[in-house]
């Protein structure tokens, strides 16, 4: 708990997100100790990329710093924040007061989001790090259980009312491929991710070219360097004082995306759950309810879902904030973005642990599935026994009416007398079937109900799925961290 900033204080407010729910290493890359690290790790590499441009910066100043990365005094900033009410400026004289002579270079022509903004996309990159090879062990544990129910036949559902039969595979690969349209946008956003660089108070880098004597060739070095140094690609060339808060907006966008993914997946689960056809994971001691000892509550999947709801909502800060930053930049932005951007990546990795656990242990209830199929197949298959009698000789205007007055009182047992689906025995008794008498049991055959279902999973999994998380394989066996 302590990695994740948990003081246990039981009167003091903590985010369930961090104290209950996410992961440790999720928790760590949004705490104080990684953020000003990273201050301090951004404010060396500005250091280096001066030195070795030219600036009267020493090697003792640079091993100064370096020897003090983690050693800091979060006592002294935080009397240093309320004195001063700035926190980079805070943290400027914390790190100065252990690096006494640094202190006079440290944050040498630079301004707070040059520590903030770059930190916050590095932080945000870390986070999409931790989040993809989840994704991609939730889409193998899926893909696992749908090639081995590939050929199971489960009665379709369109408008939660009974349809054509497909496959328990099948439907799982509906799943699958949301995830995996998730896997590569998340993918994608992290990849395009670019650092804010080294730009200036308002994005001209004007107190640079200043220090560099009107050298416009060693800024744009000095930019190249630090964004290096911290391991992206490419920077932004234009930037106001902030990197536009449209970068928040593709990055809790496809967050979003994949909570709604998540909400449908179970959803279905807790749909499923009441049919007595699949069920999440039930440990032996685990209680469904204080008054009800029978019961076997979908808790998991109603996790998932009561986060994802948080998660799809979160898009609207971002959104609002990119709209209303003036001109150069507004401070507006700042505390929205603390809680937001940590809040979005903390419940996309609670949703993706525990869905990992739970498409580890969903089980499947095949005789209920193989039950309701036969209270509902009868009907299904009237088209198919109205085309065998057409090739027997029969007309088929004779039979679909004959089959249309039996299903009515097939219907009526049903739905007002509560009895079983008799259609079948009424065709077996009625003589003008008899030509196909013989042939019922095929007709009726569930396999033959589902299509291609099953070489669409396999050809799905094959060309689509595999093929996306081979970047993942080794990371694939590990086991989701299920907190409370």
């Amino acid at each position: 708990m302590a990695a994740a900033g948990y003081s246990g204080d039981p009167e003091c407010y903590h985010s369930p997100l961090a104290s209950r729910y996410a992961s440790l290493e999720m928790c760590f890359l949004f705490s104080d100790r990684y953020k000003f690290q990273t201050w301090r790790q951004l404010w060396l590499w500005l250091a280096e990329a001066e030195q070795t441009l030219g600036l009267p910066i020493t090697d003792e100043q640079i091993q100064e710093m370096k020897s003090n990365l983690n050693n800091i005094d979060f006592q002294m900033a935080a009397e240093e924040e309320k004195r001063l009410r700035h926190d980079v400026m805070a943290h400027v004289h914390t790190f100065g007061h252990c690096c006494p002579k640094a202190a006079g270079i440290i944050h040498l022509g630079a301004t707070s989001c040059y520590v903030g903004d770059n930190t916050d996309l590095i932080i945000l990159r870390s986070a999409f790090d931790l989040l993809l090879p989840k994704l991609a062990r939730v889409i193998s544990r899926l893909a696992d259980f749908a090639k081995e129910r590939a050929d199971l036949p489960t009665l379709g559902f369109t408008h939660f009312q009974p349809a054509q039969l497909t496959t328990v595979g099948k439907r799982c690969c509906l799943w699958i491929q949301d995830l995996c349209m998730d896997l590569q946008n998340l993918k994608r956003v992290r990849d395009e991710l670019r650092f804010r660089g080294v730009k200036g108070t308002t994005g001209t880098q004007a107190s640079f070219l200043q220090l560099f004597e009107g050298d416009h060739q060693k800024v744009e070095q000095l930019d190249k360097m630090v964004t290096e140094k911290a391991g992206f690609k490419r920077a932004f060339i234009i930037t106001g004082q902030t990197y536009t808060r449209k970068v928040d907006i593709e990055v809790l966008s496809v967050l979003a995306s994949l909570g709604a993914s998540v909400h449908k997946i179970c959803t279905d689960i807790r749909l499923l759950a009441n049919l007595k056809e699949m069920e999440e994971p039930f440990e032996k001691q685990q209680i469904g309810s204080s008054v009800m000892p029978y019961k076997r509550n979908p808790m998991r999947s109603e996790r998932c879902c009561s986060l994802a709801r948080h998660l799809m909502a979160l898009i609207m800060d971002p959104l609002q904030t990119a709209s209303v930053q003036w001109f150069e930049r507004t401070l507006d932005d700042s505390a929205n973005r603390r809680i937001c951007l940590a809040e979005a990546f903390l419940t996309a990795d609670t949703v993706l642990n525990t869905l990992q656990n739970i498409s580890e242990g969903l089980v499947v209830y095949p005789k209920v599935i193989e039950r309701r199929i036969r209270e509902e197949l009868p009907f299904m298959a009237t088209e198919n026994i109205i085309m065998a009698m057409v090739k027997a000789g029969g007309s088929r205007q004779d039979c679909h009416e004959k089959i249309r007055v039996l299903s009515q009182q097939a219907a009526a047992v049903v739905k007002q007398e509560g009895g079983d689906n008799d259609l079948i025995e009424r065709i077996r008794a009625d003589a003008y079937f008899s030509p196909i008498h013989s042939q019922l049991e095929h007709l009726l055959d569930p396999s033959s109900f589902t299509g291609r279902a099953p070489q669409q999973v396999h050809r799905f999994l094959e060309e689509e799925v595999y093929p996306l998380l081979k970047p993942y394989g080794s990371v694939m066996e590990l086991k989701a961290e299920l907190r409370l």
